[in-house]
């Protein structure tokens, strides 16, 4: 994958780097950097980032450029590059390092998209929010590793200015039904990837297309409702937030809260004590 920096040896003074995931597609890394920034290099992967905080400078493809708060960077594989803070305050980013063979096979693509301006708005691409990338930092979750791969393939498409995605030109209907049954009925298993092709008979992209295309939402985000459909059932027969977490398939108590909030908009106490009120 990418060349990044190992988190087994202590970061140097001004450096800061977090590894949130790391699979076989794409690693994802917190990066912070004060009044220090890197040399020029290359990656064999895609780089694409979000700036978080202050204003993140680079070289690319021969000339300057400067990413602003929620703006996105996009950097081809094997162009020379370099980054550091634009002002004296700092810059946080978190990036994604994609494998350019799971960017064409999420992507139903020929050829790699490339993307002339390394720099990406939101008010000119459909980028994912901030909640979506809070979303994608779960450490060894394949199903999401494909959400996540499959909507930057979209937004490389969409920046290169190549042909709108289209959706799958069939859905094997069982087949979505199956996962879909399989994902409801057992939220809390480790519900792989490779597992998921064995049951449909698809592979990972392919099933992350039709899946769409089907019920409008990807596996993995429909493998979320579900753990959120157990824990409040088990809420409501009074467990404990920690232990429906744990039951439902949570990591732990802290991401019930934020993965309920998200698809609720108030956090599973609150809803369990409302529930209590009104029973």
């Amino acid at each position: 994958m990418s060349e990044g920096p190992s988190n087994r040896a202590p970061a140097p003074a001004g450096f800061g780097f977090r590894q949130r995931s790391a699979g076989d597609a794409v690693e994802t890394w917190d990066v912070t950097l004060d009044g220090v920034g890197f040399d020029r290099h290359r990656h064999e992967t895609y780089g694409i980032g979000v700036t978080l905080s202050g204003v993140q400078r680079f070289y690319y493809r021969g000339g300057h450029h400067a990413g602003l708060v929620g703006q996105w960077h996009i950097l081809h594989p094997g162009e020379l590059h370099d980054g550091m803070p634009g002002d004296t305050h700092g810059i946080a980013y978190r990036i994604f390092y994609v494998d350019p063979a799971a960017i064409r096979a999420a992507g139903g693509l020929t050829a790699l998209p490339f993307v002339r301006d390394p720099i990406a708005r939101p008010d000119r691409l459909p980028l994912p929010g901030a909640a979506t990338v809070a979303r994608w930092s779960a450490a060894g979750d394949e199903l999401q590793e494909v959400e996540v791969v499959e909507a930057l393939a979209r937004v490389l498409v969409t920046a290169s200015g190549g042909p709108a995605p289209t959706g799958p030109k069939r859905v094997d209907l069982p087949a979505v039904l199956r996962v879909s049954q399989a994902l409801r009925d057992e939220p809390q298993a480790d519900w792989s990837a490779a597992r998921l092709e064995g049951l449909s008979g698809l592979s990972r992209w392919e099933l992350a297309r039709q899946f769409s295309a089907a019920l409008g939402t990807s596996p993995s985000r429909y493998r979320s409702a579900s753990r959120v459909r157990a824990a409040r059932r088990l809420l409501a027969d009074g467990w404990s937030l920690a232990d429906a977490a744990a039951t439902a398939g949570f990591s732990d108590q802290a991401h019930l809260t934020r993965v309920f909030r998200e698809t609720h908009g108030v956090t599973p106490g609150r809803w369990r004590d409302a529930q209590r009120v009104a029973g």
